[in-house]
């Protein structure tokens, strides 16, 4: 069946399309996470004695998002500027049904930030733990492939050329190390960095205790507001702000700065594979599937999709989080456009974040090392390749400049002539009675020259261990 116009199926976004960080992010997704809001908060007020129980266990009951016409409710929001509005008239009339009593303590004394702020929180927390569950996977993948390859020889590669000898083990420990970092800023961002919104028409909370002083024989103070928000807190598993946070946005600035830097994290591992992956390359694939990778015009061909969708997220994260950063620039107590424009930011950010680190999983778990070919690699230069280690030999025989010098010219002969450059150095007048032919031999073997990469992948992978120890 066709889709509603205008509802989006993912059909340009194929990273995400799918994958349960797009559910989770959903326009139904949010439409829970603000019904839970206002349930959450008739709870909380139920706790502190200014909603009856009765009815905060009935809007609680009838909060489902299910219950309401999405499609609807986004073209009132254009009367409002936002859902929350049409929201609580549908959510009020739907508890009147029941219990027109009850129905008066729908949103009590609250505000249509309060609402969607929180419900931003929820929406986040729930596809972060999502995107985190997909990190862990990744870094196990990564961690079996950097252990497998710890002394698997391949070229280390500099401004696109062939530099010094490194191993496959390291790059891969150094990805791991990257999608580590990630995970751990999306742990801070969870733990704690996520925070209910109260805060009332203009963050000072006076209508709630306005509406309070109406439904208790105390006058509520300071005491209540403290209350309110801990009981709110609790009830959503969300954290406890110390102010109001309507134009004070740094909640969304570190979960800007958490999903960019966790798309880049998994940006730097497709790009290494799409160039690792190269037909005049193939020192590594993606996994095989029927009909993976497919071209519409050339049968041959195996495309590394998962690698390009990976990109394509860690290509537009960064740009979409710097605007969801400028939203800290907020005028006054709320926001005429900037809050506003915080929503579709920080869905896109979540979706293709998540729908990266999903796709990473695949990309991870399946991908196919051809050492004969990093070895084969190796050798295009024909010793070239450690040309730093022999000038560090040469030099106490020879001198630094001298060394270089030899090595320089010795190098350009072989790059010219085709020959390896230990038969150029072994026909060099300057190294008679420094090294033997069968010496030099051994000093250009670049799979002698990967200096300290085992010991660093595996300090890196006991590094891993012990921060899963603890």
């Amino acid at each position: 069946m066709s889709a509603p116009a205008g509802h989006d199926t993912g059909l340009l976004a194929p990273v995400r399309a799918g994958t349960p960080v797009e559910a989770a992010v959903s326009d139904e997704a949010w439409l829970q996470a603000m019904l839970d809001a206002e349930a959450a908060l008739a709870r909380a007020q139920a706790h502190l004695g200014t909603v009856p129980p009765s009815a905060a266990a009935l809007i609680t009951e009838l909060a489902r998002a299910e219950a309401f016409d999405t499609r609807r409710l986004a073209l009132a929001a254009r009367e409002t500027a936002n859902p929350v509005v049409g929201l609580v008239q549908a959510l009020t009339r739907r508890v009147a049904a029941h219990d027109a009593a009850a129905a008066e303590y729908v949103h009590r004394g609250s505000t249509s930030q309060d609402v969607l702020d929180t419900a931003m929180m929820l929406v986040a927390a729930r596809a972060l733990r999502i995107v985190r569950a997909d990190l862990t996977e990744v870094t196990d993948a990564l961690g079996t492939l950097a252990e497998r390859h710890r002394d698997t020889p391949m070229a280390g590669r500099t401004l696109a050329l062939h530099a010094v000898p490194t191993t496959f083990g390291l790059k891969a420990a150094g990805w791991r190390e990257l999608v580590r970092d990630a995970q751990d800023r999306l742990g801070r961002v969870l733990d704690g960095g996520l925070p209910v919104s109260l805060g009332g028409a203009a963050g000072t909370l006076a209508g709630y205790l306005q509406y309070a002083a109406l439904d208790t024989r105390d006058t509520p103070g300071a005491a209540y507001l403290d209350r309110l928000v801990d009981a709110f807190a609790a009830e959503t598993g969300l954290a406890r702000p110390v102010l109001p946070w309507h134009a004070l946005r740094t909640p969304q600035a570190d979960l800007a700065a958490a999903l960019a830097l966790t798309a880049g994290a998994l940006g730097k591992i497709a790009v290494d594979v799409q160039f690792l992956t190269r037909t005049e390359t193939a020192e590594v694939s993606e996994p095989a599937a029927a009909g993976t990778g497919a071209s519409s015009a050339m049968p041959h061909k195996q495309n590394p999709v998962l690698a390009t969708m990976i990109r394509t997220a860690a290509l537009q994260v960064p740009a979409l989080s710097a605007a969801l950063t400028q939203c800290l620039v907020t005028e006054d107590e709320r926001s005429g456009g900037v809050w506003h424009a915080e929503w579709l930011l920080l869905r896109e950010c979540l979706r293709l974040t998540g729908g990266a680190a999903h796709t990473a999983v695949d990309l991870t778990r399946g991908l196919r090392v051809d050492e004969a070919r990093m070895r084969a690699n190796l050798g295009i230069t024909g010793g070239q390749v450690v040309s730093e280690r022999i000038a560090a030999v040469l030099t106490p025989r020879l001198g630094r400049a001298a060394a270089k010098q030899l090595l320089t010219e010795a190098s350009q002969e072989a790059r010219h002539t085709g020959r390896p450059l230990s038969d150029v150095l072994a026909a060099a007048p300057a190294l008679t009675g420094h090294l033997t032919a069968t010496e030099l031999t051994a000093l250009c073997d670049p799979a002698r020259y990967t200096g300290g990469a085992p010991h660093l992948t595996d300090r890196a992978l006991e590094k891993r261990a012990t921060r899963e120890a603890t």
